[in-house]
């Protein structure tokens, strides 16, 4: 994980879009950096979805989140799949091991 990084955005988005989007991307860090309850994750990913409602264009942002922080939107959203209803969405993160050789 970087220190400083920016998060990726649409400059064509409204501003409670881009308010939006940025809840998912801090709640992928609290998945990978404290853990977040599911219930709260998926509320956050559901509204990401509202505002970026393509896969294609998920994969995009999730991609450049990754590039940028190190960690993953989709490998959170795998992980609250098997999270019971009532738990704690927690992933620890893992340098990728590419970028180092």
């Amino acid at each position: 994980m970087r220190e400083n990084y920016s998060y990726p955005l649409d400059p064509e988005w409204s501003d409670d879009d881009i308010v939006g989007v940025i809840s998912l991307y801090n709640a992928v860090e609290s998945v990978y950096e404290s853990g977040i309850s599911k219930e709260k994750f998926m509320q956050k990913y559901r509204a990401f979805c509202q505002v970026v409602p393509t896969k294609m264009e998920q994969r995009k942002f999730d991609k450049e989140f990754q590039l940028e922080s190190g960690y993953s939107i989709y490998q959170a959203f795998k992980q609250s799949q098997s999270t019971p209803s009532n738990g704690k969405v927690r992933l620890h993160y893992e340098r990728n091991k590419s970028r180092n050789r």
